[in-house]
């Protein structure tokens, strides 16, 4: 695993399975792993966001997801074999915690969505030790707020904890609570439960390869994403030229 800097932003160039034997020989050693992946969109958000730019340097591992990240690394310069994909990774793991007895815990989306990811989860891994799971919608509402959120999570002797709140309030929230959680392993999934509950599905795999999945997601909701990622792919284009012009 070697840590790279691109955009001003650290991070690590590591296969899927380096990924998953570096955070496994961790949790086994009780050492406390924050992690987070980086894509396009995050990578913008953080040339500005002073905030966000703090959470993402204060983990432990930062797996680069996302083809874009990956090409644009590879352009200027980097030896970027291959990305980390957030929704492949959170597979991975979850089939670690089952081989390895260790308890899980789901935090995000909608009520619906997580108790529907939870119910798949624990069909395709019968002896999965589900510790719980929580809706993502508590900042700033009635009835659970984040600290209440919190102590559930702490309460339920969970290992590992998947966070799917958008960005960047994820990682703020991981960044902020890590110490009381009382996990080993915390790792921000974005909207990795839609896809494993079957609200989203995922781009076919050569669209993956190439890059493209961000297309797939407007043509799904168009209205949504395609502003947010013309902008975001603009001003990364942009970031890319101006980085390769200064060398």
């Amino acid at each position: 695993m070697n840590r790279i800097t691109f955009l001003n932003s650290p991070m690590d160039v590591a296969t899927m399975d380096e990924t998953v034997h570096f955070i496994k020989d961790r949790i086994q050693a009780n050492q406390f792993t924050q992690h987070v992946v980086v894509n396009v969109a995050k990578l913008v958000h953080m040339q500005k966001d002073a905030q966000l730019r703090e959470s993402v340097e204060a983990c432990d591992i930062i797996n680069i997801d996302g083809m874009g990240v990956v090409l644009g690394a590879r352009f200027l310069g980097h030896d970027v074999a291959e990305r980390v994909a957030g929704v492949d990774l959170f597979h991975h793991l979850i089939a670690m915690s089952e081989q390895e007895a260790l308890p899980v815990y789901l935090l995000g989306a909608t009520e619906e969505v997580v108790s529907e990811t939870a119910r798949r989860l624990q069909a395709e891994h019968p002896t999965l030790k589900l510790a719980g799971y929580h809706h993502g919608y508590f900042f700033n509402k009635e009835g659970d707020d984040e600290e209440s959120v919190v102590n559930k999570i702490k309460a339920s002797g969970a290992k590992l904890l998947f966070v799917a709140i958008t960005s960047p309030k994820k990682e703020n929230f991981i960044n902020k609570w890590q110490d009381r959680l009382g996990v080993s392993f915390v790792m921000g999934v974005g909207g990795t439960f839609d896809v494993v509950a079957g609200k989203v599905n995922r781009a076919p795999l050569w669209m993956q390869r190439y890059g493209l999945e961000w297309f797939y997601r407007v043509v799904q909701e168009p209205r949504r994403m395609w502003k947010r990622y013309l902008v975001t792919n603009s001003k990364f284009a942009w970031y890319l030229l101006r980085e390769k012009l200064r060398k």
